[in-house]
């Protein structure tokens, strides 16, 4: 007990200490953040944008899809090119094509000798990164010559999100539909927003070397190199890992002993648990689960192939119906949708099976939810297809549209009914939980910890809410990332710990004092990376140099725990294996097995792959990023929505009769499928990708140049076979659930020792 009580008090003091220091940061990047100008002006006087043009132009960029359309900063699609590197390598190019034709009488200055090039390098270099920006106006004062630049290349966008024929080909490598922007004024201000992107990426801030972004994107033509700094942390980065994990194993060596319980169950514990009204109509959360699991695949086959056609479905102009902006949005938000749908239907399963409380109205409380979880869905998926499409207009956009977010594109009324459903549930499966937090038994402390985590969901939401439509961009981003990463990454993957080693104590094959002590430890490691190791999406996203310092210290701690799975993946098999009667929960420990393994590989391997900022320097927003997305949110969260999910179908449906033919086909062709998508197509392509923008730039590694290459269209098609038998394992899946209720098989009931001694004397005889 005193132990328990060391560890809560750590735990404790672990997150108020990260916490007030990611505070602290957000101060830092709200003072710190490149300045929203009032003017751009020329030299000679005439007005290039307004703040109104830039914050309406962020406006309509939202309303197409935002993030799910190209991106901005490094953070969103990956077929469309970043729009801020985009813009920024056409402006200097205009420049120097500029000088070439004045100065040589050439019309490009690529066509000038090496000397003379690099003399143009350098010279545009000076223009274009010295701090122009006078804070006591509000003003940017620019060179003619680079406003007359501004001018060409704003002239490409309009040109490019409307109908002319002369983009027609690069609207089709972007998968962009036609007429994008309809508005031609909307279009002219969107480049405003893009320009404001590109400078803030290459000036410099007051008093520096270091441009707002910290020299991202990688650009030499412009002078944007990797900073010293970046070398210098990502060693410490490499150094915190190492330490982290040698201090890990010391712990693992002289703390773990056997954990598993010296007398097991002769019989199945969780067998015996009534199931209450509230807890069998969890079913249907599940069923909505598989449903928007199955949507989430076709739109994910969709978005990908749009890749390979850019405007069509084998001929089929899909674009004007369900442009590409519009299914990678769904295909994101879908994914974050139903495993969370998974872990909440276990929240409010296990609430009354802990407790054996059935509270007042549980049950229309469940249905309530389960109702207004429909209508956020269908309600946010009507708005953003009326924005993508044009039809709903700027000034409703924010509250009912897109947002433009990755993973946090729902308009602001429907996270506020998302965030108000949370409450809800919160309320429903804490009231539950109260009755056994109240005993003094030994798992009172794994019950608290699952309190404490469903309490952090239900709030930690409220920060997709600290920002306003015409909210800086860079805090945007600080709060969209406390939602991604500390909501779905932290507080969700605590209450998942919390309930397995409940699971596992409740079935009587682990030692519950033990196991509340490595919960909390397993808690206290994953919270000391992860709290500060949201930073690491922060690095170029105009933040100050702390962020780059905390966020490769601690986001390396993050891999500390995934070093040693092996061990979590053995236990859990041990305990599958424990006694004859497990085999009813083979499948969800398969599945558990098979989120340590993505966890080593997705999240390990392949997110400290390009969690450094030396590497994420040049990986942010290439498919190395997509790469550790699909392996980390469906490898681990999606593998674990599912095992839990079969959990609450055992206990749902406990006298019948598994098919372990559906299931363990299920379970191999996902595990494959994935394996496959990443071995065969986004591994490759982010290696491709990442080569291109070291020796090239990042604008070409995102360009139509580089996308639209044969090498690419043909590792887009290698995703055919795997991204097939993945959907195979998720058809399978559904089936198998579909004949829980449609087609049940009853399992045959366990003779007794009477029965089989008589039969033994009747076949004797």
């Amino acid at each position: 007990m005193n132990s328990t009580r060391k560890l809560w008090a750590g735990l404790a003091v672990l997150l108020i200490a990260s916490f007030a220091a990611l505070l602290w940061v957000g101060s830092e990047i709200h003072r710190q953040a490149p300045p929203m100008p009032e003017r751009v002006v020329s030299t000679d006087g005439s007005v290039v944008y307004t703040r109104q043009d830039i914050e309406t132009g962020r406006q309509v960029w939202q309303s197409i899809g935002g993030q799910q359309l190209g991106s901005i900063w490094g953070h969103g699609g990956y077929v469309a090119p970043d729009w801020g590197a985009d813009w920024l390598h056409r402006e200097a190019e205009a420049i120097l094509d500029r000088w070439a034709q004045r100065e040589h009488g050439v019309d490009s200055y690529k066509k000038l000798d090496a000397p003379t090039q690099a003399a143009y390098a350098r010279r545009v270099q000076d223009l274009l990164r010295p701090n122009t920006y006078d804070a006591a106006t509000g003003t940017i004062t620019i060179d003619a010559d680079r406003a007359a630049a501004i001018r060409t290349v704003a002239a490409h966008y309009v040109d490019l999100f409307g109908t002319d024929p002369a983009t027609a080909g690069l609207r089709e490598a972007y998968a962009m539909r036609n007429d994008t922007v309809p508005d031609a004024e909307h279009r002219r201000q969107l480049g405003g927003f893009y320009f404001w992107a590109a400078w803030s990426s290459v000036t410099e801030r007051p008093g520096s070397d270091i441009t707002y972004t910290a020299n991202w994107p990688h650009d030499e033509l412009v002078g944007n190199t990797p900073p010293s700094n970046l070398f210098m942390w990502t060693v410490f980065s490499v150094l915190f890992l190492v330490a982290g994990i040698g201090l890990l194993g010391w712990h693992y060596a002289a703390n773990h002993g056997e954990e598993m319980s010296p007398v097991l169950p002769k019989s199945d514990p969780l067998a015996s648990i009534k199931v209450t009204p509230s807890m069998r109509a969890t079913a249907k959360y599940f069923w909505v689960v598989i449903a928007l699991f199955l949507v989430q695949i076709l739109l994910g086959a969709t978005t990908a192939h749009y890749q390979v056609e850019g405007q069509e479905a084998y001929g089929f102009a899909l674009s004007e119906i369900l442009p590409y902006a519009l299914t990678r949005t769904w295909h994101t938000q879908l994914a974050v949708l139903w495993i969370a749908t998974a872990w909440l239907g276990m929240g409010l399963y296990i609430g009354p099976a802990i407790s054996g409380h059935e509270p007042k109205f549980q049950r229309l409380g469940v249905n309530v939810l389960w109702t207004c979880l429909i209508v956020i869905v269908v309600g946010s998926f009507a708005g953003q297809w009326l924005a993508v499409m044009q039809k709903l207009g700027l000034d409703k956009n924010f509250w009912f549209g897109h947002q433009g977010w990755e993973y946090v594109d729902l308009g602001r009324f429907w996270q506020w009914f998302l965030f108000i459903g949370l409450l809800l549930w919160l309320t429903l499966v804490g009231r539950a939980l109260w009755p056994a937090m109240r005993t003094g038994t030994e798992s009172r402390s794994i019950v608290s910890l699952l309190f404490l985590s469903v309490v952090a969901i239900g709030i930690f939401y409220a920060a997709g809410l600290m920002w306003g439509e015409h909210t800086h961009l860079s805090m945007v981003e600080y709060w969209r990332w406390w939602v991604v990463h500390l909501w779905v990454e932290g507080f969700f993957e605590v209450f998942a710990v919390a309930v397995i080693a409940f699971l596992f104590t409740r079935l009587g094959l682990l030692q519950t004092r033990t196991a509340t002590i490595a919960v909390l430890f397993a808690t206290i490691v994953f919270m000391a990376g992860g709290v500060l190791g949201t930073l690491h999406h922060l690095y170029f996203t105009g933040t100050p140099t702390a962020v780059i310092a905390l966020g490769a210290s601690f986001s390396a701690l993050e891999v500390v725990p995934l070093a040693y799975v092996g061990f979590e993946a053995y236990h859990n098999y041990r305990l599958g294996k424990a006694t004859p009667w497990m085999a009813r929960y083979k499948w969800p420990i398969m599945f558990f097995l098979a989120v340590s393994f993505w966890n080593l590989v997705g999240a390990g391997l392949f997110g400290f792959l390009i969690n450094p900022p030396l590497p994420l320097y040049y990986m942010q927003g290439l498919n190395l990023t997509a790469n550790h997305g699909h392996t980390a949110l469906f490898g681990v969260y999606g593998m674990l929505g599912i095992g839990l999910m079969l959990f609450c179908l055992r206990g749902l449906k406990p006298d019948l009769k598994w098919s372990d033919k559906l299931l363990g086909t299920s379970f191999w062709a996902l595990n494959i499928g994935l394996a496959g998508m990443s071995a065969f197509t986004l591994l490759p392509l982010g290696i491709l990708q990442l080569n291109a923008a070291i020796k090239h730039g990042y604008w070409y590694a995102r360009s139509a140049e580089f996308m639209q290459q044969p090498i690419v269209d043909l590792l887009v098609w290698m995703r055919v076979p795997a991204d097939t038998l993945f959907s195979v394992g998720a058809v399978a899946l559904a089936w198998f659930v579909f004949r829980l209720w449609v087609a049940p098989k009853r399992e045959a009931p366990v003779p007794s020792a009477t029965a089989v001694a008589a039969a033994a004397i009747t076949a004797k005889y």
